[in-house]
């Protein structure tokens, strides 16, 4: 096979990727800078919540940036958030740019709230690997990969600072080590599984069914528990077409999916797993394109709409002047 010679509009997107930033927005107080997003606190308890173009697996950040994939990210979950408040409060006020989010500043939990439909990803290699009990919640014997549990189950993991990996932890563990009240915590499950009946009604009416997903949540200064961070994004969630589920499963093919985990399939498949002692594989920049490439299909098809680029020359300048705008 030839290799695939990138247009000259191609390169240009790639070099014009937002890796990372350091602006200094006015009544800054600090920034935080987590494997995709760029929180910066100012005055008021606002927070300015930038989504760059990073890319991570394994809890891994990858080197390059992925053209788009930050646009794409903020705009999934603003438009997901709309779409749940009506059921679960969450943090956001307004998006100025395609990149950036802002709201509320919040204290967050420690934990991400994990929740599974079916036995796919990391609980599908647990399973494989002998385990029956995940996070304290047991798997039932006789399950296939990809198939449904009975009813979803939450599986939580402990946040993790910047290319430090998760943990699975169990909700008996998350109470004993004082990480999250029992009264907070009986409000986040409440949650999770709002959010996560209302994101599968929405995944339904695109064809599309909501595997498994985590949510994030912070307790405003007055108290009140909200959502944070993204929802139903293919970084978070993990999707498969509902057309041709039952067949497939049935003659024991892999399913036709929506989820970053395609990237992650490819990392294996150059033995890489974020484990000690592996080296992370080059990233061509033909492999690139087609990651942002996908990335734009995965938008289209979560949302039901074209994906509108918006201008990457100036990148940086443009988000940096969109924030100034609605400070004023």
């Amino acid at each position: 096979m030839k290799p695939i010679k990138l247009s000259n509009t191609k390169i240009n997107r790639m070099i014009h990727t937002i890796t990372d930033t350091n602006f200094n927005f006015p009544g800054q107080k600090s920034v935080y800078k987590g494997k995709v997003r760029e929180v910066y606190a100012l005055e008021n308890d606002l927070l300015v919540m930038i989504a760059t173009d990073r890319l991570s697996a394994f809890d891994v950040v990858m080197p390059r940036g992925i053209p788009y994939k930050g646009q794409i990210l903020n705009q999934i979950a603003t438009k997901m958030m709309e779409a749940t408040k009506d059921i679960v409060p969450n943090w956001l006020t307004a998006t100025p740019d395609p990149n950036v989010a802002i709201g509320h500043a919040c204290e967050p939990f420690k934990v991400e709230m994990v929740i599974r439909g079916y036995m796919s990803g990391h609980a599908a290699r647990e399973y494989k690997a002998g385990k029956r009990i995940l996070c304290g919640v047991s798997m039932p014997e006789g399950l296939k990969e990809n198939d449904a549990f009975p009813a979803p189950i939450i599986t939580p993991a402990t946040k993790a600072e910047m290319g430090d990996h998760d943990e699975d932890i169990s909700r008996a563990d998350i109470l004993a080590r004082g990480i999250v009240s029992e009264e907070d915590y009986e409000v986040l499950e409440k949650y999770t599984y709002a959010l996560f009946e209302r994101g599968t009604a929405l995944a339904a009416k695109r064809g599309l069914i909501l595997v498994d997903t985590k949510y994030e949540f912070g307790k405003t200064a007055s108290g009140e528990i909200v959502l944070i961070d993204e929802i139903h994004t293919p970084d978070s969630s993990r999707y498969f077409y509902a057309d041709g589920y039952e067949e497939r499963q049935a003659a024991g093919e892999a399913q036709k999916q929506l989820s970053k985990e395609f990237v992650r399939q490819w990392l294996i498949s150059h033995n890489f797993q974020g484990l000690e002692g592996q080296t992370l594989p080059e990233m061509s920049d033909d492999y690139i394109a087609s990651v942002s490439e996908r990335y734009i299909e995965l938008y289209e098809n979560i949302t039901g709409e074209t994906f509108v680029k918006a201008p990457v020359e100036h990148i940086q300048t443009r988000i940096e002047q969109n924030v100034l705008d609605f400070l004023k």
